[in-house]
């Protein structure tokens, strides 16, 4: 799933343990709530290293030129 869905579940969870006082539940939502953060933070690294690799190849293609 992704980050978003992860969160949102999360959340739905949390939520659901705190009405229904189930610590487990609630754990469980902070857990898929971390995982989303966990997961957005990847992405982003990503993106930046796919920017940086990007970057490279144009100098290093200017440079040929």
């Amino acid at each position: 799933m992704g980050e978003k869905t992860d969160k949102a579940k999360g959340r739905v969870k949390e939520a659901a343990g705190d009405l229904t006082d189930n610590d487990r539940l609630k754990r469980e939502g902070k857990i898929d709530q971390a995982s989303g953060s966990v997961k957005g933070a990847g992405n982003r690294a990503k993106e930046k290293l796919d920017e940086g690799v990007d970057a490279v190849k144009r100098k290093a293609h200017d440079a040929a030129d």
